[in-house]
């Protein structure tokens, strides 16, 4: 896969997080990954515990399709509690670099009233270039 951060001329550089990626490869597509483990349990019911099991999860299904962390392209994350996520962002970019590292695709947050599952405190889905 090889992919190029897109920062228009002009723009302040985005904070964890790109404005944009051009990438060429094989399209993976994940689906919502939510902060339960693999027996789709939940160990935690803290907001930045639910966050890092659902990156953790996008790691387990991008790896499964012969990726790396880097090859992730584009995150989409759906929150519940707004205020939560602002006032936690030390804990938040912590725990994202526990599992992300540095890697930095386009991502885009949406706050919802609510999630399928009603103990989900965050849903994370993502996109994937791979190697051909």
């Amino acid at each position: 896969m090889t992919h190029q951060v897109i920062q228009p001329e002009g723009w302040l550089k985005a904070r964890g997080y790109s404005n944009g990626i051009v990438a060429s490869g094989k399209t993976l597509y994940v689906g919502g990954q939510i902060g339960w483990n693999a027996q789709q349990e939940f160990e935690t019911n803290d907001f930045i515990g639910q966050m890092e099991q659902a990156l953790r999860n996008i790691v387990d299904v991008v790896e499964a399709a012969g990726g790396k962390v880097t090859d992730l392209v584009r995150l989409t994350w759906y929150v519940i509690d707004k205020k939560e996520y602002v006032a936690r962002q030390r804990e938040v970019g912590e725990a994202y670099r526990r599992v992300l590292g540095k890697h930095f695709p386009s991502m885009t947050m949406v706050v919802v009233s609510a999630l399928v599952e009603d103990a989900a405190l965050i849903e994370i889905e993502a996109t994937a270039v791979l190697a051909d």
